[in-house]
């Protein structure tokens, strides 16, 4: 059997004369392009060298070493950013976002030794980029931890009937400051915003019988401001008939005790001049009485008291024009 010598392949020599010069330019293109870095404008950059911090870098169009030597991180200075507890959001692209047991995460322990579902969320935004990457390891991280645990202590300081009613508002501050103040204390480089409650609802076993005594408690409730109402609409009203009734009462007691006064002073006036012509001023008593009487007779016939037999001469039976 004979040994057969495998044909040798050579490179063309016009394709020879490229291909240096080829590679040339790609590993000078590649070292250019990890010359620089595109820092967003919603960002800063953390660069290192060689894994030591040099500094912060801008948004733009920044230049460094290449090969790995200098790294540059993006950090999200400019956006504010949310971590959800005992829940998921559809479609949320931010990685540390999501508990790894919304489940677990939600179930919380009141005063009351009550179990509550609650569901709440963390806005916050990172103002120190080198403290954020280089002083806590996982720092958002860290934060979901912290929150949870705030979360936990100030529902655990309340009982249920103030979880679910009255102290959502006093839950949310409280767990801000001290969220606030443990994230200083560690030194995250972040600013929290907002601790928010989304939903709060007792466990799924009892939520029918809470249902019931919060629909009672709303129905009281909602009585009373229909008594209040009412009381409200006929209190002043009274009031107002009763001052009404008051102020009638002392001006007809005034009006009387004028008129009064008025009579008294007629008649003092009436008895003086009586007392100087008793015969004229009852003469005058007289007339003056008549004056007033006779306007009010519907018909009036005067008779001489001497005249006989008046009777056929007068039509009787005709009304008075």
């Amino acid at each position: 059997m004979k040994n057969v010598t495998p044909p040798q392949y050579q490179i063309p020599a016009h394709l020879g004369r490229f291909a240096v010069p080829s590679v040339v330019a790609a590993l000078a293109l590649w070292f250019s392009l990890t010359c620089f870095k595109v820092v967003p404008t919603n960002s800063n950059g953390v660069l290192t060298r060689f894994g030591r911090f040099v500094e912060i870098v801008k948004p733009g169009l920044r230049f460094k070493l290449p090969l790995g030597i200098d790294v540059i991180a993006l950090v999200p200075v400019e956006q504010q950013l949310t971590l959800d507890f005992g829940f998921n959001t559809p479609g949320a692209t931010h990685a540390n976002q999501h508990p790894d047991d919304a489940e677990a995460e939600r179930n919380i322990v009141t005063g009351d030794l009550n179990m509550a579902l609650i569901e709440w969320i963390v806005q916050y935004r990172i103002d120190d980029p080198k403290q954020f990457k280089f002083h806590v390891f996982e720092p958002e991280w860290t934060l979901r931890d912290a929150g949870e645990a705030v979360m936990r202590e100030v529902v655990g300081d309340r009982t249920i009937d103030e979880v679910l009613t009255i102290g959502r508002q006093e839950i949310e501050a409280e767990s801000l400051a001290r969220l606030q103040a443990l994230v200083t204390r560690y030194g995250l480089g972040i600013t929290v915003k907002q601790v928010q409650l989304q939903n709060v609802h007792p466990p799924k076993a009892v939520q029918a019988s809470f249902s019931e005594v919060n629909q009672a408690q709303q129905e009281k409730q909602q009585a009373i401001n229909l008594a209040n109402g009412e009381y409200n609409k006929v209190v002043p009203r009274a009031r107002g008939e009763a001052l009404r009734k008051v102020s009638a009462a002392e001006g007809y007691a005034a009006k009387r005790v004028n008129e009064a006064k008025g009579d008294a002073g007629r008649f003092n006036a009436t008895l003086a001049e009586y007392l100087k012509s008793p015969d004229v001023t009852r003469q005058r008593l007289y007339l003056e009485t008549m004056q007033e009487v006779l306007p009010q007779l519907s018909r009036k016939i005067v008779l001489d008291e001497k005249a006989g037999q008046i009777f056929p001469l007068l039509q009787l039976d005709q009304k008075s024009k």
